[in-house]
């Protein structure tokens, strides 16, 4: 009977192991991946910088003679510059600190006359001798070391100087989507401080947190001068100045939390290039950085497995590196099975409507390393854009976006207003 039974019971156990194995073949293996987002930007606090010159031989600036540039600017964004009064052994005219408001407290552009705000400063470095055309350079240095000090009426020495408005003319335009030009017109023709202007530098410093990140760049009132400003105030010599400003302009901007999906299937759930924005939540993101809404919509699609919006502990947005110090980084374990893939998407913070976010069929979940490559730079097409760090619009520079609708592009490097670092530069993406 013992026998009968194992004889019945063998193919039982026998069908029921080919089975198990059967479903173990089907079932896919769960694996444990964390992903980390980082942003790698060296930044630089400066958004532009560059020199202005005369268009004769030396290249100052007579009297009578004018010099412009253009720039762009966001609010609470200053223009400063420097320039020498030619016929002293170390004057210069610069703005007073932090620059030229560019912007009226109600947020229309300043335009007209701001000769006001432009000073005439003192650069400490040499002994004065009567300002004129007989003045020797270099001339005596100082008796030790001494600050930068404002000329006002009179210098230490007891000669006489018109105020710096009376010899030097500043105008503004604003020529549209956050662009102005100044003209600097040298005004000091047959007064008692007639005087050529030297080449200059002028510079525009970004704005974070309502606070401006290199607030004067060019000299500081009260300390010695530095960075080569020597160099323009005794010589008329912008090159080292400009030199400085140079290595300190360049890229700025946060990383907006993170939008993170793990989905299955063939084509990214939120996003496609040459179409337009869907109305799910992208437009949010790419204007404001608020990841939330496309968040919610895509958790209610098919193939979407998890979504997860990833802030920085400390100040919810990924900041760049600044002065050596790492950028902001956040890192989320994921569940995933062969054949899942992950999408993400991030604002750059100091756009209209840029977005980072995967390329192609997006991330292999299950695989390792260093996905940064996988990432691309957009374009999504619902707002106007303008210099990134320098829009007047800017959400994120106290601006209102202007709508516009295109489909989302690659934004192309060089763009229209700069050049970026390569997006490996600004954005790390890896798998462990």
């Amino acid at each position: 009977m013992k026998k009968n039974m194992i004889r019945f019971m063998a193919p039982v156990f026998l069908a029921v192991f080919i089975t198990s194995c059967s479903r173990d073949k089907e079932m896919p293996q769960v694996q444990s991946n964390t992903i980390t987002i980082e942003n790698v930007l060296d930044s630089k606090p400066l958004v532009e910088s560059g020199t202005f010159k005369g268009s004769g031989t030396p290249p100052v600036i007579l009297p009578g003679q004018s010099v412009s540039f253009s720039f762009y600017a966001a609010k609470n964004q200053r223009l400063t510059f420097a320039t020498m009064y030619g016929w002293s052994n170390d004057l210069f005219f610069a703005p007073a600190n932090p620059g030229i408001k560019l912007y009226n407290d109600d947020g229309t552009p300043v335009t007209g006359d701001v000769s006001a705000q432009v000073k005439l400063w003192d650069n400490g470095t040499r002994v004065n001798q009567v300002p004129g055309a007989a003045v020797m350079h270099p001339g005596t240095a100082e008796a030790g070391v001494k600050n930068i000090k404002e000329v006002n009426g009179m210098d230490d020495y007891g000669h006489a100087y018109l105020a710096a408005s009376q010899l030097m003319q500043a105008l503004l335009t604003y020529e549209g989507n956050s662009q102005f030009t100044i003209t600097i017109k040298n005004t000091s023709g047959g007064t008692a401080n007639e005087t050529p202007f030297s080449p200059g530098v002028w510079a525009i410093s970004y704005v974070a947190g309502g606070n401006l990140l290199l607030p004067e760049p060019v000299y500081s009132a009260g300390k010695p001068s530095v960075n080569g400003l020597t160099n323009i105030a005794e010589m008329g010599d912008n090159t080292l100045l400009n030199q400085y400003l140079t290595q300190n302009t360049g890229i700025f901007t946060p990383l907006s939390p993170v939008l993170v999906v793990v989905y299955n299937g063939a084509v990214n759930p939120f996003y496609k290039t040459g179409e337009n924005d869907r109305g799910e939540g992208l437009k949010q993101l790419a204007q404001m950085g608020n990841a939330d809404i496309l968040a919610a919509a895509l958790k209610t699609k098919s193939g979407v497995k998890n979504v997860y919006v990833l802030k920085d502990a400390a100040s919810t947005v990924l900041l760049p590196g600044i002065n050596g110090a790492a950028g902001g980084k956040v890192t989320q374990q994921l569940s995933v099975v062969p054949g899942d893939r992950i999408a993400i998407a991030t604002m750059y913070g100091f756009s209209n409507d840029w977005f980072f976010a995967t390329t192609g069929n997006d991330i292999n979940a299950t695989q390792k390393g260093d996905v940064s490559a996988s990432v691309g730079l957009f374009d999504n097409g619902t707002a106007v854009s303008q210099y990134p760090g320098a829009g007047v619009t800017q959400a994120n520079l106290a601006g209102t976006p202007l709508q516009e609708t295109k489909a989302i592009q690659a934004v192309p490097n060089p763009n229209a207003f700069n050049t970026l670092p390569a997006i490996t530069g600004m954005i790390k993406v890896t798998l462990q």
